[in-house]
């Protein structure tokens, strides 16, 4: 499923598209990812409903200006701006890792209304970051100015980091092409320096809030957020069920795509 459509505003650019007929599933991607980790599942899902996916500011073909925030705040609001903007009525959200916050933050704080939420290995509660994204806190405007060679070895490891299996090198591929060039290398570092806990903690005592169906699935071999931190998040949420997934790390949609698409149709089809 690619991304035809644009929702302009303040200068920003904000990849989206979507298909099918039937109940609104709106799919959220995490860092350092785009909306190619759904694409696949927006178009099985496609047949029993409206599917949306879109890139948040700063990531994959949306608009990456230096001077936009991309901080859980920034996209949360974005995130309540593209509701209201597709006319949206208690959608079904879908959220992975940074997605989880950003759905959160907007049901919680910007008044998005949804039916359902699921969140896969989300970032959601702090503590968060794997060793090497503490580091790039550490080093932002350094590793900006690595040689171009360097930093797509050093991506490309620490994306294949996040499958508890290989992932295939066209899958890693895509998962790497935002990130290069000009714009894309110092866009990798910006969205990571910009990270702040402090929204997470503003999350977690705000959990108890959710009246709606979650469901939180989780990878059993998540080297980046750990499963302890899936079932911590579950158990502060009183609506929610938790899973996890054996044989899953960080990317489920590559590690685990049956148990995965299996665990999302019951969430989606929750009243």
């Amino acid at each position: 499923m690619e991304l035809a459509q644009r929702y302009e505003k303040h200068g920003r650019t904000i990849a989206w598209d979507r298909r099918g007929q039937g109940p609104a599933v709106v799919f959220c991607h995490g860092t350092p990812f785009s909306s190619r980790v759904w694409s696949a599942y927006a178009d099985a899902l496609s047949n029993d409903f409206t599917v949306y996916l879109w890139d948040m500011p700063g990531y994959g073909e949306s608009s990456k200006r230096v001077d936009d925030p991309v901080d859980f705040d920034a996209q949360g609001k974005v995130f309540a701006e593209l509701l209201a903007y597709w006319e949206l009525d208690r959608p079904r959200v879908i959220a992975h890792d940074y997605g989880g916050a950003v759905s959160l933050r907007a049901t919680l704080f910007e008044e998005a209304v949804y039916h359902s939420l699921t969140l896969v290995d989300t970032v959601a509660i702090p503590p968060a970051g794997s060793p090497f994204f503490q580091f790039v806190q550490d080093h932002p405007t350094t590793l900006d100015e690595l040689p171009e060679y360097i930093h797509d070895a050093v991506l490309r490891a620490y994306i294949q980091d996040a499958s508890h299996h290989d992932l295939r090198p066209d899958q890693l591929d895509e998962l790497v092409a935002p990130w290069l060039g000009p714009e894309g290398q110092p866009a990798f570092y910006r969205q990571i320096a910009q990270f702040d806990e402090r929204y997470l903690r503003e999350i977690e005592a705000n959990l108890h809030r959710l009246t709606i169906p979650v469901t939180v699935l989780w990878g059993a071999e998540d080297r980046w957020i750990p499963p302890a931190t899936g079932r911590k998040l579950a158990g502060l949420i009183p609506s929610a069920t938790h899973t996890e997934i054996p044989g899953s790390g960080h990317l489920m949609q590559y590690d685990a795509p049956a148990p995965l698409t299996a665990r999302l149709l019951e969430s989606l089809r929750v009243r």
